[in-house]
């Protein structure tokens, strides 16, 4: 597969610059008011080269502070990228690593941005046939592992629980690897609710579980289709299961029968993508 071009230019721009045709989405203020870029501590910042760079391109981002090695910072001129009125501060990568995670491979660049726009189900869902549910899917590395599936297969959103699921910050965004700024995503504090609305905008819910009366490869599948995937263990909840349209499981050829959440999602997502014709 080839690698995604990055974009010649980059721009410290707010939501209100989107590109004529992109949806204006708003900030709301007072409900979940820290996603994205925006957690406390030391989740604040986003960091490494693909989430960065892709955070810096999306309008409804506002870069706030980008802090670059040296180094980093040569990379950015050799690739052509233009901050524009950004001015990056210029770190030493054990400066740039005390202000993340423990462990956290940063590549010698950090963004501290503001957060994603709040959306509701059919703002993330316009302009879009695949859509990923998450029952309560908490780790951040899976969860930003099935966003850059989503991204890949185009699925173009993804809705989960506001509870019981990990903040959209930096551990979350390396493992997207520029997902989180591809895939809109909708916080919601009723999942079932949050189904009822899939369905009443026309997508078939399928509930992927290894006990489905059938493989997904040999469904007749509708041209919208919301997947749904529970939590590692414990899988989809009760009333999750029971208001999906159907349950279907992955073929397995072995003794093993399941797979890690991410990786179950990817081979789902392009299932979904090579049924449906990309």
């Amino acid at each position: 597969m080839s690698r995604r071009k990055q974009p010649k230019q980059f721009q410290n721009k707010s939501p209100s610059t989107a590109a004529p045709g992109e949806r204006n989405f708003r900030h709301k203020q007072g409900g979940r008011a820290q996603r994205g870029g925006g957690q406390p501590g030391n989740d604040a910042y986003l960091y490494g080269f693909h989430a960065v760079l892709a955070a810096l391109a999306n309008p409804h981002r506002l870069a706030e502070r980008l802090i670059l090695t040296r180094n980093a910072e040569a990379d950015l001129t050799r690739q052509g990228v233009d901050l524009g009125a950004l001015r990056p501060e210029i770190r030493q990568m054990d400066d740039i690593a005390a202000l993340l995670p423990p462990g956290a491979v940063h590549q010698g660049i950090a963004l501290r941005t503001s957060p994603l726009p709040d959306l509701d189900v059919v703002e993330a869902c316009e302009g879009t046939d695949r859509v990923i549910v998450l029952d309560q899917v908490t780790d951040p590395h899976n969860f930003g592992a099935i966003l850059r599936s989503a991204a890949v297969f185009g699925a173009g959103a993804l809705v989960t629980t506001d509870r019981n699921s990990p903040p959209l910050g930096g551990v979350l965004a390396k493992a997207a690897s520029g997902g989180l700024e591809r895939v809109r995503i909708a916080k919601v504090t009723n999942l079932v609710r949050a189904i009822e609305e899939l369905k009443n905008l026309g997508f078939e819910v399928i509930g992927l579980d290894g006990e489905g009366e059938m493989s997904l490869p040999e469904m007749k599948l509708s041209p919208r289709v919301a997947l749904v995937l529970g939590a590692e263990g414990a899988g989809l909840r009760r009333l999750t299961r029971e208001h999906c349209d159907l349950l279907a499981r992955l073929p397995a050829a072995g003794e093993m029968k399941s797979l890690n959440v991410s990786n179950a999602a990817a081979v789902a997502l392009y299932e979904l993508f090579r049924r449906q014709g990309g």
